[in-house]
């Protein structure tokens, strides 16, 4: 009788449940445990290590740039009912690529993901929103600027050790070099001439009163053909360097390069 009612377990139940009904029945009340179930090996590690997020450039010595892949409106806020701040082009007046700073970013309430950078227009300092879709993905350097109005001279730290120092003309006290921070936006050799130099680099700053930057307005960094004007207060707002100090600042300096002017 208790063999029938075993059997009738075993037949009612299918698949794997029937095999465990069967190791059930046979292991019965008052039988030692078996190993079954408890000497299983244990789960292996999860593959997949999912880290805890991140802030954009978190890592010391790192800043990120990206360029603009459509043109865009940047935006006083991560929205796009915030007030216009500047409109976007694909590319520079001088035909380079449009390259932003990248500040930040946010995700607003519908889930859209906003990035704010840093702009070349007046007045300087401007910073906006931009929605994440209309640029490029971010590149990283470990390079970072300074230029020094009194002491007259620039100073290119990378990964925090100074690599490079050299002294510098600066703008006239009628057409001053902007202070502020600002970066790299285009590396040129196009404009190689006796009076830019070998090679030039555009920034982000902009004179707010004159300068001789092709389009109007932007500050460069580039040669000279007066080196023995160097250091003074020379220009109309650009920094002027001798010839080999700015052939070994384009051997070490990327665009994206962070700009701090004091």
């Amino acid at each position: 009788m208790v063999v029938a009612q075993r059997r009738l377990v075993v037949l009612s139940l299918g698949g794997g449940a029937a095999v465990l009904a069967l190791l059930a029945v046979l292991v019965g009340p008052g039988s030692e445990q078996t190993s079954f179930g408890r000497d299983l090996p244990a789960p292996p590690d999860q593959a997949l290590d999912v880290g805890r997020p991140k802030p954009l450039s978190g890592e010391a010595h790192v800043s990120l740039w990206t360029t603009v892949r459509r043109p865009v409106t940047a935006r006083s806020a991560p929205t796009r009912a915030a007030s216009a701040v500047a409109n976007l082009d694909r590319s520079t007046p001088e035909g380079t690529a449009n390259t932003l700073l990248v500040l930040g970013r946010r995700e607003d309430a519908g889930g859209d993901v906003w990035v704010r950078v840093r702009l070349a227009v007046l007045p300087n300092g401007s910073t906006g929103w931009v929605p994440r879709d209309a640029v490029a993905g971010y590149r990283s350097v470990r390079t970072r600027l300074v230029v020094d109005l009194g002491r007259l001279d620039v100073t290119l730290f990378r990964n925090g050790r100074r690599v490079l120092q050299a002294r510098i003309g600066v703008g006239l006290p009628q057409w001053p070099t902007p202070r502020g921070r600002f970066y790299v936006r285009n590396k040129l050799e196009r404009y190689r001439s006796d009076f830019y130099g070998p090679l030039a680099f555009g920034t982000s700053a902009r004179s707010a009163v004159l300068t001789d930057w092709p389009d109007g307005g932007f500050v460069g960094i580039h040669g000279t053909n007066r080196p023995e004007l160097i250091p003074g207060r020379v220009s109309h707002g650009c920094i002027r360097m001798r010839n080999p100090d700015i052939v070994r600042l384009g051997r070490l300096m990327p665009v994206g390069t962070p700009i701090t002017i004091s």
